[in-house]
């Protein structure tokens, strides 16, 4: 018999700000506990920590590029959550990296690094959390945060692009595998953020590239990821939602 709490325990990768705290915080509003995972800003996690509302919520370091350390991120939310009703993947970097200014030794050092957390880190760490939802019937729900880049292409860092397309790919194909389980799965894919991460890239020009004239919030990104992991969602798994203020339609 599959399980669906009231007030779930969410792990969100990569929370320590930006979009990956807007998440947090989403999800805290409506009474969730949330895991607010973080890899070196263990300060700016703290922030997050501090401001997300009601109480039940820890702090989870880790490392998403080793497959142990993504292991250990969940056992970690498990044991202070108690059981994780909801992940989102939303841990990544964004290097770049364009062929004509890059040497090759650190071309293969930046697709490496790229993969490892952004690919392989969202896989691994889905895989633990969703026998962990498997083994105790949890009617759970997994959220990744893939790109408009996945689909427009990423010129400047490609392998940014490429994982974040990969991701969503693997996303549909657990929608698939998981879903006699109960447990859903779906993707968002923005375009650009107003985040720190991509302050200084946010010129008149990227702005334009959307009819309304600017770029996303962080908090609207994190209203779509609530609702793909909330109950009415289950009919939208296997989804990839974009979320670019219509500035890359196909």
């Amino acid at each position: 018999m599959v399980k669906d709490d009231v007030s779930r325990g969410v792990l969100v990768t990569g929370a320590s700000r930006g979009i990956g705290r807007a998440i947090a915080a989403a999800f805290a509003e409506q009474g969730d506990r949330v895991a607010v995972h973080y890899s070196s800003r263990r300060q700016e996690a703290e922030k997050t920590l501090a401001g997300l509302a009601g109480d039940g919520h820890v702090l989870v370091g880790g490392d998403v590029a080793t497959p142990e350390g993504a292991a250990a991120i969940v056992e970690a939310a498990v044991a202070a959550l108690g059981t994780v009703h909801v992940l989102v993947n939303n841990a990544a970097v964004n290097l770049a990296h364009p062929v004509a200014d890059t040497d090759y030794p650190q071309w293969q050092q930046i697709w490496r690094q790229t993969v490892d957390v952004n690919l392989l880190g969202t896989a691994h760490v889905s895989y633990c959390a969703a026998r962990h939802m498997i083994e105790r019937a949890v009617a759970g729900r997994i959220v990744n945060i893939g790109s408009r880049g996945a689909f427009r292409g990423e010129p400047d860092h490609p392998a940014y692009g490429a994982t974040k397309a990969a991701v969503q790919a693997m996303g549909q194909s657990l929608a698939v595998s998981l879903a006699p389980y109960g447990i859903a799965v779906a993707s968002v894919a923005p375009g650009f953020v107003a985040t720190e991460r991509v302050a200084d890239r946010v010129t008149d020009d990227v702005r334009a590239q959307s009819p309304f004239g600017r770029v996303a919030d962080p908090t609207e990104i994190a209203a779509a990821v609530r609702y793909l992991a909330s109950p009415q969602a289950t009919w939208s798994s296997g989804a990839v939602l974009d979320v670019n203020g219509a500035s890359y339609l196909h």
